[in-house]
């Protein structure tokens, strides 16, 4: 996971997302200051980073839309991975023939405003990343602590073709608390730390998509990082949770109606599909690829955390 804070230190946001969602790239907010890129934890005092560096993915990184990382994937010091260099010796970022999976590392305080303790209190706001690659899920949704607990114990995205060898199409991939590898004990365990952790410090809880909108890949498009900013923006203010909300019918949870500078077709997804048959059946698909995951964990979490699945019901309808 990685984090930041407001430039005052008053408002700290925890980011979980695996490979591809967006994790470094959201977290690098010119406007918050960075704690870190990844592995932090959370103890009595709040929140703290122990890795000290970052590691981005490259490929058709920008200076117009990630200027912080831009400048810092070309600094001297910098090691770039997968990334194709020209005759002259800069970096092609636009260049995928090697692979998708294109990689910067860089230490921390390469980022102009990164903080130099990595230290900061309690969050105020924890978000769950996501890149749904089936065009299904909304592109914010605001959490209970229950769905908090369940969309963590299922830690779902999607990769797409080129991001791995030999893998094409769209794969569906539930990574445990986003780091099973990672977690010597039961996945339970965690969740229900995070839950305790989430209802004693009064945090709010958002799901985010930056995967695609209107299709799947390969007919849709990638969700507009422009919106996925303004909305993060309003959720890590306060702003969005006073918002005009409804329930999604098929995961529960409320998601905004309407955002001033955000299309709010794409706050519907099912609109956004040029067929919303067909957007049913895929989400009736995804709804049985979250199912079958959590049977694992039925029997260790709380009949609340259970509830908070996606209802294959709604989904048909």
């Amino acid at each position: 996971c990685s984090a930041n804070e407001t430039t005052d230190g008053s408002d700290t946001a925890v980011f979980f997302g695996l490979s591809g969602t967006g994790k470094t790239t959201l977290s690098a907010d010119p406007n918050r200051t960075l704690l870190g890129d990844d592995e932090h934890g959370w103890s009595q005092n709040g929140i703290f980073n122990f890795e000290g560096g970052c590691y981005a993915k490259t490929i058709r990184l920008s200076r117009e839309a990630e200027p912080e990382i831009y400048d810092a994937s070309v600094r001297k010091g910098a090691l770039l991975e997968n990334v194709v260099i020209r005759a002259d010796g800069t970096p092609d970022f636009d260049d995928g023939s090697l692979t998708e999976n294109a990689r910067s590392a860089y230490p921390l305080d390469f980022i102009p405003n990164a903080s130099p303790t990595g230290t900061s209190g309690h969050p105020r706001n924890i978000v769950m990343l996501t890149a749904d690659a089936f065009g299904v899920l909304p592109p914010i949704a605001k959490l209970t602590p229950s769905q908090a607990m369940y969309h963590f114990l299922s830690g779902y995205t999607a990769k797409v073709a080129g991001t791995e060898k030999g893998l094409k199409g769209v794969e569906a991939t539930f990574s445990t608390c986003f780091g099973a590898p990672f977690m010597p004990r039961h996945p339970s365990v965690y969740g229900n730390m995070l839950r305790d952790l989430i209802a004693r410090h009064g945090v709010n809880c958002w799901l985010v998509n930056t995967g695609w909108t209107g299709g799947k890949y390969g007919e849709g498009e990638r969700m507009p990082i422009k919106a996925t900013r303004a909305l993060l923006e309003t959720a890590l203010d306060g702003s969005l949770a006073d918002a005009d909300m409804r329930i999604d019918p098929i995961f529960g949870f409320k998601v905004p109606l309407r955002l001033e500078g955000v299309d709010s077709a794409i706050l519907d997804p099912r609109s956004t599909w040029a067929d919303p048959d067909a957007y049913d059946e895929q989400a009736k698909a995804l709804v049985q690829m979250f199912i079958d995951n959590f049977e694992k964990f039925e029997s260790h979490v709380d009949p609340d955390v259970c509830e908070a699945a996606p209802a294959l019901r709604a989904a048909a309808e």
